[in-house]
C-alpha cells in the first residue's frame, strides 16, 4: 500500500496559501481541548525531555495542567498518552507516509499534536472528527504551527478515511525503540523479541495476591488462578477498592510476576528476613504471610509511609527502617533477604510504556552497577546457610543473568541454588538452564476472556555458606 497521496491531489503542502486566522485570542477553547494539548504537552516531555509519566500525573507534585483537569479527562488524557507511546513508531510512520515534504526539523511541537490525534484515531474509542478538529484547533491556537493547520486537517482525516490501510501498513514495524529492539533480539532471539514488542501493546490486567486460598477468591470474584497462585480479574467497572475483602484486607493487587520472587525462599516460618527495598509493601506483606519476621528496609520516607499504610490496611506489621540500605546493618545476621532492587523497568512497558522512551542503555548500566553493589552489600547481612533472593523487573539480561555470574565468579561464598521448574507446572519454561526465573510479558497465554501477559522479571535464589 501506498500511504502517500497521489499526485493529482496535494492538500498536504506544508504552506498554505492563505494563512490560517488567528485563533490565540481571547475565543473560548472547544470542550476536550485541554485534555489534547495537555497530552501533546506530557508525550514531549516523555520523548523529548526523558521525563517519567509517574512524575507528570502525580497528582500532588504534577504537571499543573494535568491536575487542572477533571477525574473524566484526566483519565482521557493517561490512555491517550499510554496509546501513543505504546504505538510511537507506527504512528510516527503512518503520519510520515502521509507527508510529501518532511516536517521540519523544528517541528517537533506539531508532531506531537499529530501523534496524540492518531493515536485516538487509531486506536481509542474516539470520534474521528473530534480528534481532527481539536488537532487543528491545537495548530491554530499556537503561533509556531498555525501555518501547518491545514496539512493538519489533511492528514488527519486522511488517516481516518484510511484507517485499515494504514494499520494494516504499519503493523511489521516495531512498536518499541530500535535501541531496546536490538537488546531484545540479542538476549532473546528475534522471534521471540518480536512476541516481547508485540506483547507490551496490551494494557496489564489486575492480578491480586491473596492471604489464602486463591481458588475460592477467585470464585468469589471471577477472576482466574495463575500459575504463580496469584489470581487474574476480568474486565469490571467501578473501583477495585470497591471489590469484597479489600477493606477486610484478604488480598493486595500484584503483577503476578512480582509475586514470585517472595515464593522462592521456601519454608520462611520463624525466620528473620529484611526486604531491602520494600515499598510499596505487596512482597513484605508475602514474607510476613509466609511467617517471616520481617524487617522492612525503605529510603524514602514518603514511600516508607505508603508501605506502612499498606500494611495496616492488611492487619500486618514489620519492623520500618527507614534509610540508606547500605548503612543497614542487623544486630544479628538474619536468615534471608529479599532484594528487589531499583532497575530500568524494562519488564513493566505494559503499565509504564513511557519506559522505553525516558531510559535507555546508559541508565541500564548506571542501574545494573548499583544493583551488583547492592547485592555484594546483602551477601555481608546473612548468616552462613541463609538465603538471598535478588530480583527486579528488568528484561535485560545485564541487571540479571550478567549481574549474578559476575558476583558468584569472585565470591565464593555464595551460590546459586536452582529453581525447580517441577515446582513451578504454568511455568516452567520461566525457569532459565542456569535455574533463575526469567518472564516476560509474552508468557501467560490469554483465555476464557481474560488477558494473557505478566510483568518481565528477573529472580535468582542464593545460599551465603
Amino acid at each position: 500500500m501506498v500511504l502517500n497521496e497521489p499526485k493529482n491531489k496535494k492538500p498536504h503542502k506544508n504552506s498554505p496559501r492563505k494563512p490560517a486566522p488567528d485563533r490565540t485570542g481571547s475565543e473560548p477553547r472547544k470542550p476536550g481541548f485541554e485534555v489534547r494539548a495537555t497530552a501533546a504537552k506530557l508525550l514531549a516531555a516523555a520523548v523529548d525531555r526523558k521525563t517519567s509519566l509517574d512524575g507528570m500525573l502525580d497528582l500532588t507534585h504534577g504537571n499543573p495542567a494535568y491536575k487542572a483537569l477533571n477525574d473524566a479527562d484526566r483519565a482521557l488524557t493517561r490512555a491517550i498518552l499510554t496509546t501513543a507511546l505504546r504505538h510511537l513508531p507506527r504512528l510516527e510512520a503512518a503520519i510520515a507516509s502521509m507527508i510529501e515534504t518532511p516536517l521540519p526539523e523544528g517541528a517537533r511541537a506539531l508532531q506531537h499534536v499529530l501523534v496524540v490525534a492518531a493515536a485516538q484515531i487509531l486506536h481509542l474509542d474516539v470520534p474521528s472528527h473530534a480528534a481532527v478538529d481539536l488537532a487543528v484547533e491545537q495548530a491554530n491556537r499556537d503561533p509556531r504551527n498555525r501555518r501547518f493547520a491545514k496539512l493538519v486537517n489533511a492528514v488527519l482525516r486522511r488517516l481516518a478515511r484510511e484507517k485499515d490501510e494504514v494499520l494494516a501498513a504499519t503493523a511489521s514495524i516495531s512498536p518499541v525503540p530500535d535501541w531496546f529492539r536490538a537488546r531484545l533480539v540479542s538476549a532473546y532471539g528475534k522471534a521471540e523479541a518480536t512476541r516481547i514488542a508485540e506483547a507490551q501493546l496490551t494494557p496489564p490486567a489486575i492480578d491480586l495476591t491473596v492471604k489464602r486460598d486463591p481458588q475460592a477468591w477467585a470464585e468469589k470474584l471471577g477472576a482466574r488462578v495463575l500459575p504463580t497462585g496469584s489470581i487474574r480479574l476480568g474486565e469490571f467497572e467501578g473501583s477495585v477498592t470497591a471489590l469484597e475483602g479489600f477493606d477486610q484486607g484478604d488480598w493486595w493487587v500484584q503483577d503476578a510476576a512480582a509475586s514470585i520472587p517472595a515464593k522462592l525462599f521456601g519454608d520462611l516460618k520463624g525466620k528473620r528476613v529484611a526486604d531491602l527495598c520494600a515499598a510499596p509493601g505487596g512482597k513484605t506483606a508475602q514474607l510476613i504471610a509466609a511467617g517471616a519476621v520481617v524487617t522492612a528496609v525503605e529510603q524514602s520516607s514518603n514511600r516508607l509511609a505508603r508501605l506502612k499504610e499498606n500494611l495496616g490496611r492488611l492487619g500486618m506489621s514489620a519492623e520500618l527502617v527507614g534509610g540508606d540500605l547500605f548503612k543497614y546493618s542487623p544486630e544479628e545476621k538474619l536468615d534471608g533477604i529479599l532484594l528487589d532492587a531499583p532497575c530500568s523497568s524494562t519488564g513493566t512497558t505494559r503499565r509504564h510504556p513511557d519506559v522505553l522512551w525516558t531510559k535507555g542503555m546508559q541508565d541500564i548500566e548506571k542501574l545494573a552497577a548499583l544493583q551488583e553493589k547492592m547485592l555484594r552489600h546483602a551477601v555481608t547481612l546473612v548468616k552462613s546457610g541463609g538465603m538471598i533472593v535478588f530480583s527486579n523487573c528488568s528484561l535485560d539480561p545485564l541487571e540479571g543473568e550478567e549481574l549474578i555470574e559476575r558476583v558468584l565468579a569472585d565470591t565464593p561464598s555464595v551460590k546459586r541454588v536452582p529453581v525447580d521448574p517441577v515446582n513451578w507446572p504454568g511455568l516452567e519454561n520461566a525457569i532459565t538452564a542456569q535455574g533463575d526465573f526469567r518472564t516476560t510479558p509474552a508468557m501467560i497465554p490469554p483465555s476464557d476472556g481474560f488477558a494473557g501477559g505478566m510483568d518481565g522479571f528477573f529472580a535468582s535464589v542464593l545460599r551465603v555458606e
